[in-house]
């Protein structure tokens, strides 16, 4: 889940509303560093703890950073009071990241920290880094030029440790708490101007520097990105033919989490074949699954065309709660074929085998082929333990039947600045492909079945480029159906 820093929860405070409404309580344990303190009045632990997940930052000071570093966006990796204030929390979110800024704020008004371009990868060497700085201003104070201040020459810029943020004159999550350690020294500052001697953090982030990208040599996939490939791919799409004769179309199912773009990439597909942006499935941005039925969606090659040789079928979105969102029962019956079209989901009760939604003898027509987890690219880092778990325990599942597994990667122009200025640019992004690696180790599937796409959400008209992101991502799946196929 990575999350831009002016949106970030749309989703969580609806997720907080639904399981209130469910009277469920949970328990979170503080982070550490935050003994002893209160929480406010009428709000449980939980509450607290939700109530933090988005960026402390407001649009104006985010602003004032930006120019600072010279980037247009900054997206959060970890927030201390979220994450844990430890030095463990803090790697296990912001290791090799590329450019980071460290952002702390203290009770008297400042907002201080600290910027580097080096990885963080807890080598336990000192690093000189020309790009490195501290910085500080007042939120109380917005209008004075904030404080910025480079390394004496021939000195270390920071200590990559196992600890938090190592910048030797300032360091954070200083004896792994709610604490910075200051020593001007290598940077040279006064105290005063740079924290106002108040050393108790009330928080302290940080966030990936989105500049103008950091690109690759050479692209690590090669895509052909004229109108030439993207014919040739709907007519490849259009003439498939599976290796089961009795299989006129391969079933896919989408799962993911909510919000990531299940739904969207019917529609998008659907666009792309209908020649203009189309919506038939329901889409938007609320913190539960709107996908309340279990659908299968076929797609017809223009309006009187034939149809595809692919069913997509949408489930219910997952969801962090124990009974909340697609139960892995309801799953197992998706799998198998057992479940119709228009069930409506029940997470409270799975399917059960007297209701009339139930097929008792399915075919091979009506079981899943291939299944594909639909992962928001922002939200790879923010993806949380329990998340994480469920997307396991289906691979497992999903594994002992025997059905194929791709990872759609959505929402990569969102993702990185530099690929929504160039979609062509996907393959050649440093971030797109750390995170391929990071969803590809996550959930244990191979790097090459994780594929980028971008779905149409606010666009009127249809894009050449985003068009055959789409068209290989289904080929994709077409190929990965042929390997069910193969092991019959």
């Amino acid at each position: 889940m990575y999350y831009n820093v002016q949106n970030f929860l749309a989703h969580v405070f609806t997720e907080q509303l639904n399981r209130n409404r469910k009277r469920r309580r949970v328990s979170i344990p503080r982070p550490a560093g935050s003994a002893g303190q209160e929480e406010p009045s009428g709000l449980s632990q939980f509450q607290v703890t939700m109530s933090v997940v988005t960026s402390r930052l407001s649009r104006q000071q985010e602003q004032k950073l930006c120019s600072m570093l010279g980037c247009n966006r900054l997206s959060l990796l970890f927030k201390a009071s979220v994450h844990g204030y430890t030095g463990n929390a803090f790697h296990q979110k912001c290791d090799r990241q590329g450019p980071t800024v460290t952002v702390a704020y203290n009770n008297s008004g400042y907002i201080f920290g600290a910027y580097t371009s080096r990885d963080y990868a807890q080598t336990n060497q000192n690093f000189t880094d020309d790009k490195a700085f501290l910085f500080s201003f007042n939120e109380r104070e917005m209008k004075k030029d904030p404080l910025r201040v480079v390394s004496g020459a021939g000195q270390h810029s920071l200590y990559d440790g196992t600890g938090g943020p190592y910048f030797h004159s300032l360091v954070f999550l200083y004896n792994e708490a709610a604490t910075v350690y200051s020593n001007p020294g290598n940077y040279p500052f006064d105290p005063m101007e740079m924290h106002g001697n108040d050393l108790q953090l009330v928080e302290c982030e940080v966030y990936r520097v989105e500049g103008s990208g950091s690109f690759m040599e050479k692209p690590w996939r090669n895509v052909l990105w004229n109108f030439e490939r993207r014919k040739a791919l709907m007519d490849m799409i259009t003439g498939w033919t599976h290796g089961a004769s009795s299989v006129k179309q391969a079933r896919v199912l989408l799962v993911g989490p909510v919000g990531a773009g299940k739904s969207s990439f019917f529609n998008s597909i659907n666009s792309v074949f209908k020649g203009y942006v189309s919506s038939q499935a329901n889409t938007g941005s609320a913190g539960t699954s709107l996908t309340t039925q279990f659908r299968t969606y076929s797609v017809k090659a223009g309006k009187e065309g034939k149809l595809l040789p692919i069913t997509l079928c949408d489930s219910m979105g997952l969801e962090d709660g124990l009974n909340a969102g697609l139960d892995i029962d309801d799953f197992t019956s998706i799998l198998r074929g057992h479940m119709q079209d228009k069930y409506w989901f029940n997470p409270s009760m799975p399917l059960q085998p007297e209701s009339n939604s139930f097929l008792r003898e399915p075919s091979l027509t009506d079981r899943i082929h291939t299944m594909v987890y639909v992962i928001d690219a922002c939200k790879v880092k923010l993806l949380s333990d329990r998340m994480i778990e469920k997307l396991v325990a289906i691979r497992r599942k999903a594994n002992q039947m025997g059905v194929p597994q791709l990872v759609l990667l959505t929402k990569v122009d969102e993702a990185c600045s530099s690929v929504a200025a160039d979609l062509k640019t996907v393959y050649q992004s440093l971030y797109i492909h750390k995170m391929v690696q990071e969803i590809s180790a996550d959930l244990g599937v191979s790097m090459s079945a994780v594929v980028p796409v971008k779905n149409y959400s606010q666009e009127l008209e249809l894009d050449p480029q985003t068009d055959i992101l789409l068209l290989n991502a289904v080929i994709q799946m077409l190929r990965a159906t042929e390997g069910f196929f193969d092991d019959l």
